[in-house]
């Protein structure tokens, strides 16, 4: 059984500011210092218990990569300590350890023998690979003919041909296509059932909050959050969206969840209702059940235009449905502040049982990534209940029409 232990973990690198200047410190009698210290990651700390996932989430540049390199010994760290035990496979850049110039078989072969197995057990398990990288004839083929998703699931097979104490994956995923991707997140779901502790590096907000227990954002080099997969990445967006005066905020509920909202401010979410067909306001909603939406929106500061998105969440975070009035061409143009505005959205709540969200989202176009006037997640909680409909599993509610045809023997 596999655990990690990342202590007070902090990376920096050398930058000089001529190619002489590295030969000037080296031969100095001195000590003459000539670098600066570009400091990558500050004071890193968490652990992963036997059978957990982790989730390391951020944006380009914030240490994801050089975090893993570091734990997977391929970069030394400038302070702090990495503990591991078990057996460590990790998936980090795209076809990192091929050589292009031998053949699919040969670098399984190399690339088994890196992650600690015998030639023996690689032969044993060559049969496996092969059938779970399902490119065929081109196992035999140079590498360089390869594409980059047949790297990719030569790559994965090899990795988790046997399975590891430790899977630590680094985006390398993204490149396959959707059915390798499936097949590949399947496995990863059995391993961890089993036992496997994992690392994942992924902007795949479903597949992060659907396997991980918990998660981490990295921020220039710094933990800026971690805890439950979806507030982390709810907290992420927040993030990406922030721009100018722009702030972050973080409510906690009475049910536990955290509400987190950011924006500039010229517009707000005043309240967020769901109505019954009569009219009435309700938090449980029947499968298949008609309800409209409804929210309530003030202007406070002159703004170009004013669009209102909306987003319907399961409890693990991920978006059932989301749209918003760009998109229906409804867009509000030049509204005054201090008008009030309420929008209603009907529709069928064809959503299987359990908990949902519904995330707001005012901003001046398309996406919140321009102007984000206000980001609201956790904006209205509801349940759904099965009142009249047959016995079904999933998320989605979807009358089912089966016919029998009787053929005689």
């Amino acid at each position: 059984m596999g655990h990690v232990n990342v202590k007070n973990l902090t990376k920096a690198y050398k930058q000089y500011p001529t190619r002489w200047s590295r030969l000037i410190e080296w031969v100095s009698p001195n000590n003459i210092q000539k670098h600066e210290l570009n400091w990558i990651l500050h004071n890193i700390n968490f652990s992963v218990m036997p059978g957990q996932a982790l989730g390391i989430i951020g944006m380009n540049g914030a240490g994801k990569s050089t975090l893993l390199k570091i734990i997977t010994g391929t970069t030394m760290p400038t302070h702090g300590s990495v503990e591991m035990t078990g057996r460590v496979a990790a998936l980090l850049e795209l076809g990192m350890g091929f050589h292009p110039d031998f053949t699919g078989r040969q670098n399984a072969y190399m690339a088994g023998q890196l992650l600690g197995l015998s030639i023996e057990k690689i032969s044993e398990l060559m049969p496996e690979i092969e059938a779970f990288a399902e490119i065929g004839e081109y196992i035999d083929q140079p590498i360089r003919m390869y594409s980059s998703g047949m790297q990719v699931r030569l790559a994965f097979s090899v990795a988790t041909a046997h399975r590891p104490d430790i899977l630590i994956i680094d985006e390398a995923l993204s490149v396959g296509d959707a059915y390798f991707q499936h097949k590949s997140f399947e496995r990863i779901r059995q391993y961890k059932d089993l036992g496997t502790t994992l690392l994942l590096v992924s902007h795949d907000k479903t597949a992060v909050q659907t396997i991980c227990d918990t998660a981490v954002l990295l921020n220039e080099g710094k933990i800026e959050k971690s805890g439950d997969p979806e507030e982390v990445f709810d907290y992420y967006n927040a993030l990406i969206a922030k721009k100018d005066n722009a702030e972050v905020v973080i409510n906690r509920l009475d049910n536990g969840k955290a509400q987190v909202s950011s924006g500039t401010g010229e517009a707000k979410v005043e309240s967020v209702r769901l109505l019954s067909q009569t009219g009435t306001p309700i938090k449980c909603v029947g499968v298949g059940d008609a309800v409209t939406l409804e929210v309530s929106v003030k202007v406070l500061d002159p703004v170009d235009s004013l669009v209102l998105g909306y987003g319907i969440k399961d409890r693990y975070g991920n978006v059932m449905f989301g749209t918003n009035t760009w998109h229906t061409d409804q867009v509000l143009y030049n509204p005054k502040p201090g008008q009030r505005f309420i929008f209603r959205i009907g529709f069928l709540a064809n959503f299987g049982i359990g908990s949902y969200s519904v995330q707001t989202a005012l901003v001046d176009r398309d996406t919140h990534l321009t102007k984000n006037y206000e980001w609201q997640d956790n904006a209205f909680i509801f349940e759904m209940i099965n009142k009249d409909k047959i016995q079904f599993v999933g998320s989605l509610w979807s009358e089912p029409n089966i016919g029998i045809e009787r053929i005689n023997a």
